[in-house]
Order: structure tokens, then C-alpha cells, then sequence
């Protein structure tokens, strides 16, 4: 097949935004607020990132900045209609075809293609960029987005020196040749992720682990990093070396950091901000009543659940596990968060229509008999255990509540923490029941589904299940959607039957932006773009 892709018009906030940073600040020197010229755009950035290093980049709350100051081959494709998930679009590479078998794709680059330095955008750079983000030493926390590529898990995993056997070749300046260690209908948005977006070597090789500070900072994207104030603002401007420049309609966008929901929504209303990440629960129905064309919602590819310790007593048995999750009322909780109940961990967007919405029951009779079946009954004898979560929530507060109601079993509430903090200890097994959320990288239910395999960094559970992890692999096996949606159901009732973890609801957004805001992308598993994005006259 020899397929040429037309040039087409271009994800806590992430859910773990914990309130991290200080109060927004006015910038005297931006326009006025009712300016019908402004080139500056002000959005709400609620966690810190922790790196603008593609190859670094573990969050959405990072590549929000990223996506600005850079792009890979291809970017995130807008959908059909709100919410939805579609093909990546050409970015880097104005076009590219695929051999008939579906190992080989040749990207031609934009030969305009600039760094914000000046210099050539090439396929060696790319080579490069992915050359160092496969490297064991760079420990790139999303290395797997490659394994695609012909003997890139091998190279990542040290199981293989010899870069030169890996799929990526330049075969000019302006051609880059990948192949996939198998086809794969997925392989576009693999190749949209964050961490397909190129560094500029020689750039990294002078500054080494500083070169990500503004003055330093060299990337192909449409603005310039031209400032970082930590917990306070990220600044950046238009690039004048973007290849592109006719879809830039920004001069600057300013990501402003804000210490709670409320904060973010009185800086709305007063113009300090134009788009924020969130609407505090209680204004959801007075805004989308009162004030429509601010308000914006969207039900997102995320998923929120409950991990449990399998490695700790009385979590380490599936008889306790189930009969947590059988107790809780996952509709009351919904309706608490302002989002959808979650009967199974693969979100709406991410499985096909004929596949079942539900792989789990709620029953509090059979979750009282399997406590007592496990030495439990009423809850006597189970010592208290802890839930921890990056923030302190009315949902939280209910699960505590229906336990102590339904199965007479106590839980104590962890002080909320830090994002990073409470995912770094979810990691090494230090908290008994964990309150976190899943966002996949790509719209592919085997990327999420993968977390929970042996050994994976996202299996906070702590779960092996040999089982589980052939179905996980057949799901990849499959070359069509009907066929990967049914794998993936099987391995998912694999994972809801030994219930490491269980899900609880899926995220909707609640957002305001300005009506004068003309262009906005954000996809349903937090991907942004900043192209033709611009403001209008009111």
C-alpha cells in the first residue's frame, strides 16, 4: 500500500493536579483584558512539570508546555466530533507512505524545517533523539511508545548494544525510514506520543541536563521557551524559525500556575486567565447554566480506580479485594466527582460499541459473605487500613463512609501529597489502598491495559498474573479493531476477576475559556495542540 497523507488542521488538570503552585500574578505588560488584539494567551497550568525534556516527560502537566516548544514526525489528529479520538496528522513530516507488508514507513520531513536556532530539522536528528531516549541510561519513563519498532525494546532493555539493528535509518537528510518489528494499526499514534518529539543533539551534548532552561532550549515546535518562574509561570513565544508560521496566531502563551480550584476560578473571572484546567465542583451547574459560551466539558480516556497492595495482609487476598469493591456504589460516587461510573477500567473512547460496558457487579450481601469467608465477619479481626491520594476529595470521604456503613470496616484517610510524591510511593509499595488514575499515552486499550502486566512501573498493585499477561500481549497481536476490542475484553475480565485493582469512575473536564478563543485542541487522553489557535474580536 503506498498511502501519501494530505496536510490537515491541527492531556493533575491531568487529574493529578494537587495544587502545587502559588497564587497567579497579572503581568503588567500584557494587553488589557478587553483588547480585541491580544496575542498572548493565559492558561492555567496546575502542576509543575517535572521535566521539558521529551525523553524526561512522564505527564500530561509536562507535554502541555512540550507540545509548545516542539514536534515529532506527526502530531494528535483532532476528531470527528467533541471528545472523540482520530489518526495522527503530519507535523514534522509533511507526508509518508507504507510498504505493502506494513513493516516500512518512509517520513519525508518539511524541508523547511527549522530548530529555533536556525539550523536544518534532519532525519539524523531524529535518529539521535530516539537513539538517546532508548538508551538505558536516559531511563525514559515512556521507552515503551517505541517497542514497535524493530529490536527498540531489546535496545531499552539492555537485552541489545548495537543501535544500528534498531528500525530507525536516515536515508537522507530529509527521509526517515522506520521499521516496525510487526505491523500495526496503532503505529500512527504511537508515533503522535511526546516522546517521538526530537531534541537538537548538538544541543543537548553542549548543555547537557541543562540544556531544558530557557536561553538554552532549542526545539522545532512553534514558540520558544522564554521563561520559567517555578510554581509561577512558564512563558513562550512565537518561534520565527517555525516551519509553519501561518498557523501560529499567538505571539506568546503564558502557562500560570494557581494553588486551588477556587484561586483559578475567581482569576477567570476577574481576566487574569483565559482557559482554565477546571471549575470547582459546586460552579459546574451555575456556570454551564448561566455563563454557556465559557463553559466546556468533555468525558475524557481516564480513568480513576483504586489499587490495591496485594503484597500486604489482608489486601493479599482476593476475597477482601472483591468484596471493597463490591460494597462501593459507583453511581453516587459519579455523580459526587461530576463524572461517569466505571464498571470496567477501559474508558468509552477507547473500546469499540459492541464490546460490554460493564465487567463488574456491585452486590454489598455477597461482599459481607465473602469478608466473612475470609475470617472478616462484620468487618471484626481486619485491622485499618489506609487510603492515600494525591488530593483530599468528597469522594474519597464517601468510599470511607460506605465501607464503614456497608461492611463495618474502618479506613483511615492519608494526608493528600504531593502528585509525584504519592505515585512515588504507590511505586514502591509503600500505602495499603491507593486512590489514582489512569491516562493512557495513545487511544489504544493495549497501552493501558499494559500497565498492569508483571513488572510494569504503573502496576502499583504489585499483581503477577501469567494469564493476564498472554492475553495482554494477544490484544497487540491483533491487526483489527473488532479483533483487538474482544482480546482486550478478555484480558480485562482476567484483571476484574483477580481485581488488583477496581475501577471507580471516568473523568469528565470541566473547563472555562474565554469566548473570544478561537482554536482550541485538547484530546480525549489530554494531547494539545497550539496550532490556529488565536483570539477573535467579541
Amino acid at each position: 500500500m503506498n498511502c501519501r497523507c494530505p496536510a490537515a488542521a491541527e492531556i493533575l488538570a491531568f487529574g493529578l493536579a494537587a495544587a502545587l503552585a502559588s497564587c497567579a500574578r497579572q503581568d503588567s505588560g500584557r494587553p488589557a483584558a478587553d483588547s480585541p488584539h491580544r496575542s498572548v494567551l493565559r492558561i492555567s497550568q496546575r502542576n509543575e512539570p517535572g521535566s521539558l525534556d521529551p525523553a524526561l516527560a512522564a505527564l500530561p502537566d509536562d507535554l502541555f508546555v512540550i507540545r509548545a516548544l516542539g514536534e515529532g514526525l506527526v502530531a494528535p489528529g483532532a476528531g470527528a466530533g467533541k471528545g472523540a479520538t482520530a489518526s495522527a496528522v503530519p507535523a514534522a513530516a509533511e507526508r509518508w507512505e507504507v510498504s505493502a507488508d506494513g513493516h516500512l514507513w518512509t517520513f519525508h520531513l518539511r524541508p523547511e524545517g527549522r530548530w529555533s536556532n536556525g539550523e536544518a530539522v534532519t532525519a539524523a536528528d531524529f535518529v539521535a533523539s530516539y537513539r538517546r531516549a532508548l538508551d538505558p541510561a536516559t531511563a525514559s519513563p515512556k521507552a515503551t511508545l517505541f517497542f514497535e519498532v524493530r529490536n527498540a525494546e531489546a535496545i531499552a532493555t539492555g537485552r541489545l548494544s548495537d543501535f544500528s539493528q534498531v528500525g530507525f535509518r536516515a536515508q537522507d537528510s530529509q527521509t526517515l525510514v522506520i521499521d516496525l518489528a510487526a505491523p500495526s494499526p496503532h503505529f500512527l499514534d504511537h508515533a503522535a506520543a511526546g516522546c517521538w518529539i526530537p531534541v537538537n543533539p548538538r544541543v543537548v551534548a553542549r548543555f547537557g541536563r541543562s540544556w531544558t532552561r530557557p536561553g538554552h532550549y532549542v526545539g522545532n515546535g512553534p514558540f520558544v521557551l522564554e521563561e520559567w518562574r517555578p510554581h509561577q509561570r512558564i512563558a513562550v513565544r512565537r518561534n520565527r524559525f517555525y516551519a509553519r508560521a501561518a498557523r501560529v496566531g499567538l505571539e506568546r502563551i503564558d502557562f500560570v500556575a494557581f494553588d486551588d480550584g477556587n484561586t483559578e476560578d475567581a482569576a477567570f473571572r476577574s481576566s487574569e486567565v483565559d482557559v482554565t484546567m477546571a471549575i470547582p465542583f459546586s460552579k459546574i451547574e451555575p456556570y454551564e447554566r448561566e455563563r454557556p459560551l465559557e463553559f466546556h466539558e468533555t468525558l475524557l480516556a481516564e480513568t480513576r480506580f483504586l489499587t490495591f497492595n496485594t503484597t500486604h495482609a489482608p489486601l493479599d487476598d482476593l476475597r477482601v479485594r472483591k468484596a471493597l469493591s463490591m460494597a462501593l456504589d459507583r453511581r453516587r460516587l459519579a455523580r459526587i466527582s461530576g463524572s461517569l461510573e466505571a464498571f470496567r477500567i477501559a474508558p468509552p473512547a477507547l473500546r469499540p460499541e459492541a464490546e460490554p460496558g460493564a465487567l463488574l457487579v456491585e452486590d454489598v450481601p455477597e461482599a459481607r459473605r465473602l469478608l466473612a469467608e475470609a475470617g472478616y465477619p462484620e468487618g471484626r479481626g481486619l485491622r485499618t487500613m489506609e487510603l492515600s491520594s494525591w488530593v483530599r476529595s468528597d469522594v474519597l470521604e464517601a468510599i470511607q463512609q460506605m465501607w464503614r456503613d456497608r461492611l463495618h470496616v474502618g479506613v483511615a484517610l492519608a494526608a493528600a501529597r504531593d502528585a509525584r510524591v504519592h505515585i512515588a510511593a504507590l511505586r514502591s509499595g509503600r500505602y495499603d489502598i491507593g486512590f489514582i488514575t489512569a491516562i493512557p499515552d495513545v487511544p489504544d486499550s493495549a497501552d493501558l491495559l499494559r500497565r498492569f502486566t508483571t513488572g510494569a512501573s504503573d502496576n502499583y498493585a504489585q499483581w503477577s498474573d501469567a494469564s493476564y499477561d498472554a492475553l495482554v500481549a494477544a490484544v497487540a497481536r491483533e491487526r483489527s479493531a473488532a479483533g483487538q476490542g474482544s482480546a482486550a475484553t478478555a484480558a480485562e475480565r482476567r484483571l476484574l476477576g483477580e481485581m488488583p485493582v477496581t475501577p471507580i469512575y471516568f473523568n469528565r473536564k470541566h473547563w472555562l475559556m474565554s469566548p473570544a478563543v478561537r482554536g482550541w485542541f485538547e484530546d480525549v487522553v489530554w494531547n494539545r495542540s497550539y496550532l490556529d489557535l488565536r483570539w477573535v474580536r467579541p
